[in-house]
């Protein structure tokens, strides 16, 4: 799966987590770019990630994602 696969793919996901069809990440997307991305909105997206992909986050990864891109670096090395 390419990297522009999943960004498209994350696009969805966050247009429907946060109720905003004009969201569009990039890597450097973080919770301070998403107007109601909080704690709770948080655990909502992760779990909508992971259920978009099949695949699972451990906990270490998910407290150390810094942005987007970190997050998109794992999803492609689970679905390969």
């Amino acid at each position: 799966m390419t990297k522009e696969k999943v960004y498209e793919m994350l696009d969805e996901v966050f247009q429907d987590v946060f109720d905003d069809e004009d969201i569009h990440v990039i890597a450097e997307t973080t919770a301070d770019d998403i107007e109601d991305w909080d704690s709770l909105e948080h655990i909502n997206l992760v779990v909508a990630v992971e259920t978009k992909f099949g695949i699972k986050f451990n906990m270490s990864e998910v407290v150390k994602f810094k942005n987007v891109g970190e997050m998109v670096d794992v999803i492609i090395q689970r679905v390969q």
